[in-house]
């Protein structure tokens, strides 16, 4: 695009915008395309970031915000953490990027073997993506070679969860279970099946952490979709250790653990996607850490290096590495990778950011402050509007009933009351989510509660 209204005027106008005051004009949103917003709502009253620092946004019109998610699940140590901008500008002049085909860097191969240290044997090997979504594909197509190097081909199938979120990419679009996700994108994937959703509103509706449930019906279920499409066809379940983008659901007692006791008898592979659950978001480094289950490959992204840098990655078990490396007599074992798999400034600002996490003490941080966000956030139960309250580690959600033929309105108008009285919160369908700052003190969880009650209270 080319012009005078582009070289001269929109790009001084938007140079402004690193600090208060900017207010963009409809030419300056026309080009961009939100993802996953409401583009003509948006460029009616658009919101503007134009600075964060620690637990706060900055708005364009000067005022400070409390960022109650974490941006999206993901700044779990806050913005502009000076270790990790340091580290970012100190690198960028010495290796600003390297190819990760054929080559590595220190910062890939160190930042490789911490991840790897976080997690339970033998997850020990690490693949680097540039996002949760891509890590999700990449353990989609890692399951898929690993079972046709050992000579069974015919495992192609996925079992995926209903209202599972999996990211964006084709693969976890397939084995994801939101329907709005995946209507406008023809048959997807072939060869995936879904598991019902662990969670009956009328037996665990406003459940405090996990629920006790007799898992038996759902070690059924599993075990009778494996054996309907027989288990020689069955590449992995894949699931999320609790819903996040799916509205904060939490999982019963022992599910994870039952996933994978089945998955293992049946020679199927687990796959778990800890995009949102990883560093530190359950008070522990990991939700397989958190309950003590190994699976056979990791999803992981966001908190990896404090979202600073896209960065994603997969975390694998010896057992598949080592099948890639001993059943391919020569050359590449695995034909994926991306240009920027691993790049120098991504994985620099995540060994910045696993420092930080242990200085701070962060993890320990986040399950300290746990009960208080679970005290507090029940405390919305007999809000109007309120139908049901979860929770698990520094992650709380609220359904709210939905207005007759207007579903997602009420949540939208409370997201946004919120925004006015300067608290971001996450909305999604029915559905108000909190994941605040591992640092957020509890002056600021009463800020982003209270806000979020005025709001209930104010909104019909």
């Amino acid at each position: 695009m080319t012009g005078p209204g582009i070289m001269s005027g929109t790009v001084s106008r938007l140079n402004t915008g690193y600090s208060s005051g900017f207010e963009p004009s409809a030419e300056d949103l026309s080009a961009y395309w939100l993802p996953f917003t409401p583009n003509r709502a948006f460029k009616a009253a658009p919101r503007m970031l134009v600075s964060a620092k620690g637990r706060y946004y900055t708005t364009a019109d000067g005022r400070q915000v409390l960022d109650a998610i974490a941006g999206i699940w993901c700044s779990n140590l806050g913005h502009s953490h000076p270790r990790i901008v340091a580290a970012i500008q100190e690198q960028v002049a010495v290796l600003d990027y390297a190819a990760s085909f054929h080559f590595a860097h220190p910062a890939a191969l160190q930042l490789a073997t911490e991840i790897a240290a976080l997690f339970p044997e033998p997850l020990n090997h690490v693949f680097f993506t540039n996002s949760g979504s891509e890590a999700v594909d990449t353990t989609m197509k890692i399951a898929l070679a690993y079972h046709q190097l050992r000579g069974e081909g015919s495992r192609t199938r996925f079992i995926g969860r209903q209202y599972g979120y999996h990211g964006a990419g084709f693969g976890g679009i397939s084995v994801g279970g939101l329907p709005n996700n995946r209507r406008q994108f023809g048959p997807l994937l072939p060869g995936v099946d879904h598991l019902s959703f662990p969670y009956e509103p009328a037996e665990q509706s406003f459940t405090r952490g996990q629920a006790q449930v007799d898992l038996a019906p759902y070690r059924e279920e599993l075990e009778r979709t494996i054996n309907l499409h027989h288990p020689s066809t069955v590449a992995a379940v894949v699931v999320e250790p609790f819903a996040g983008s799916g509205g904060v659901y939490i999982p019963p007692a022992g599910y994870l653990e039952m996933l994978r006791e089945v998955t293992a008898r049946y020679g199927i592979l687990l796959i778990v996607d800890e995009v949102i659950s990883g560093f530190g978001r359950l008070g522990a480094a990991n939700a397989c850490t958190l309950f003590g289950v190994a699976p056979d490959l990791v999803a992981t992204a966001k908190g990896i290096n404090n979202a600073t840098v896209p960065l994603g990655g997969v975390v694998a078990s010896s057992t598949i590495y080592d099948t890639f490396l001993e059943r391919t007599d020569s050359g590449i074992e695995l034909f994926h990778g991306y240009t920027y798999s691993g790049h120098p400034l991504a994985t620099t600002a995540g060994l910045a950011a696993q420092a930080a996490y242990r200085e701070e003490d962060a993890f320990a941080a986040a399950a300290r402050l746990a009960p208080y966000l679970e005290e507090r956030a029940h405390s919305l139960r007999g809000e109007p509007h309120v139908s049901d309250i979860r929770n698990l580690g520094l992650v709380a959600g609220l359904t709210i009933a939905p207005r007759d033929q207007q579903p997602g309105s009420r949540a939208t108008d409370v997201f946004q009351y919120a925004f006015e009285n300067g608290v971001v919160i996450r909305h999604n369908g029915d559905t108000l989510a909190f994941s605040p700052i591992l640092s957020t003190t509890e002056s600021e969880i009463d800020t982003m509660i209270e806000v979020t009650r005025d709001a209930l209270r104010a909104i019909a």
